[in-house]
């Protein structure tokens, strides 16, 4: 016989989901961050191309030097900031919610025996 979770096991797996949402919310927001941060060093590139076309060179190469291809953390670029997630937190937890959902129920079963 199959028993069904109680109130207080619905609550806490209800919880534990919506916790998820967050953690996938927060994930869309890094690959959102990697992703503008992206755009943003191609278009420093820019700045720096029009910049010497324009010439103005000392302001083009300092760009160059100390913005263009710039970690936005030390010694790590936004793809690596993301993967670290993905493969640290964001596993574990989304393992963890999996493991708390129960077994899916028998289908009922209608009429006779």
């Amino acid at each position: 016989m199959t028993t069904h979770p109680d109130d207080a096991t619905i609550d806490a797996l209800g919880k534990a989901s919506e916790a998820l949402e967050y953690v996938e919310r927060a994930r869309g927001a890094l690959y959102e961050f990697h992703q503008l941060m992206g755009h943003a060093d191609f278009l420093f590139g820019d700045t720096s191309e029009l910049l010497r076309t324009a010439g103005l060179v000392p302001s083009a190469e300092r760009i160059d030097e100390a913005v263009v291809g710039l970690n936005v953390l030390d010694g790590r670029w936004t793809f690596q900031m993301v993967e670290e997630f993905d493969d640290g937190y964001y596993r574990v937890v989304r393992e963890m919610v999996r493991d708390l959902e129960p077994e899916p129920l028998p289908p009922a079963r209608h009429g006779g025996a």
